[in-house]
Parts: C-alpha cells; structure tokens; sequence
C-alpha cells in the first residue's frame, strides 16, 4: 500500500470516503421523507417524529464533512439504531416493510462505507488506538517500575 502523505488520499480511500457521506446523506433524506410526506404517523405530530428520527443523523455531519475518521467510526454507532429500527420494521409491520427495507440498504451502506473509510484513512494517517501493553510500558517508564 502507498504511503501517502495527510493531504493526500488514496483512490480507494476515496472511494469508500464518497460511499459513506452517500449512504449517511441518502439516510438521512430518506428518514426525512419517510417520516414526514411518504408515511406520516396518525397518533403522533409528523414534524416531531420527523425531527425526532433525523436529530441523531446531524450529530456526526460536521466531521463526516470534514473527512475526520473518528467520526466516521463512531458515527457506526449512530447507525445500529436505524438499522435496529428497520429490521425490526421488516419483521413486524407488513404496511412499512418496504420502506424499512430501503432503510437498512441505506443503513448497510452508509456502514459499510464509514467502517472501509474509517479504517483506510486511519492508516493513512497512522492513527490507531494504543495497545494495553503500550500503556503499561509507558506507565513504568513514567513512574520507574
């Protein structure tokens, strides 16, 4: 794998970079029409439900347009409730299971591409997470034991 430098991506990675704000951004376009003019709920306001099920899609979009690999990683986590959401749509209710099927290709998507971006660029970037035995060695260099 070529080195490349922070400013520099390679085509892969970039690939993967447009997968992932594709599949986050068609997600959260499709929770938007989903919830508000396709299938608009009887027994709760449209505009809060809608608000409610695209407010957890906003928290990541700063860094997810800012090409931090953080985010994309954690953003993963954001993602698990939709998909937990539309499979267990696809199970129980006939009516909207379509619509929840589009929502866990668009979840699986967005996942898929945050994961193979978050990982590529982390490399890229050599950002990786210490391990245990990097700490405890830090630790007796520190405090002389």
């Amino acid at each position: 794998m070529p080195t490349t430098s922070p400013a520099e991506m390679a085509p892969k990675t970039r690939l993967w970079l447009r997968v992932a704000q594709a599949g986050h951004f068609a997600l959260l376009a499709w929770v938007i029409l989903w919830h508000s003019l396709i299938s608009p709920p009887l027994e709760f306001s449209p505009w809060f439900l809608t608000i409610a099920w695209a407010l957890p899609l906003l928290f990541p979009i700063k860094g997810i347009l800012q090409q931090k690999p953080y985010t994309f990683a954690w953003a993963n986590f954001v993602l698990l409730l939709y998909f937990l959401h539309s499979l267990t749509l696809v199970y129980v209710d006939e009516g909207e299971r379509m619509l929840a099927i589009v929502e866990v290709l668009l979840t699986s998507i967005a996942f898929i591409g945050n994961t193979l971006y978050s990982r590529l660029r982390g490399r890229e970037l050599g950002l990786k997470l210490k391990k245990l035995s990097e700490y405890k060695q830090e630790e007796q260099e520190r405090f002389g034991r």
